[in-house]
């Protein structure tokens, strides 16, 4: 594997979160366009990309929320690349950003089956409150930023 990782300011290598989004998460679970690209993807929201060989196989983003905050969401791997530490390694990088435009604490909104994940990522549950979602339930989960 030839893995790079690109912080996605332009449309092209936008285009590459959304390619992996639809193939590695609509696709696979059903969910609309619609569901799928929410009010969060703006022109102000970041995205990272790993490629492989140019080719896009993972993506997340990130946006503000306020006071230091910033919401990571649309983690996802494409299905033949997972196992391999690339989840891990989009949030590192997308935590590494962050830290780099001050942000203090990053918050994600887990999919149940995904807290051990996020856990072993140093996110600890807000409240254990489980968010009823269309496709997932979720548990928000939080982490403060290491400010290196």
């Amino acid at each position: 594997m030839d893995i790079q990782v690109i912080r996605a300011c332009e449309t092209w290598q936008q285009a590459g979160a959304y390619y992996v989004r639809i193939q590695g998460m609509a696709k696979q679970h059903g969910i609309t366009l619609r569901e799928e690209f929410d009010e969060h993807d703006t022109p102000d929201t970041k995205y990272i990309v790993l490629t492989d060989a140019d080719f896009p196989v993972a993506t997340c983003r990130f946006y503000p929320l306020g006071k230091g905050f910033a919401m990571i969401g649309r983690v996802v791997v494409l299905p033949e690349y997972r196992s391999m530490g690339l989840g891990s390694r989009v949030m590192a990088e997308a935590e590494k950003w962050l830290t780099e435009l001050g942000y203090e604490n990053a918050v994600i909104e887990s999919r149940v089956t995904a807290v051990g994940f996020y856990e072993k990522l140093g996110y600890a549950a807000a409240d254990g409150t489980v968010i009823k979602g269309a496709t997932f339930d979720c548990i928000r989960m939080e982490k403060t930023l290491d400010k290196k």
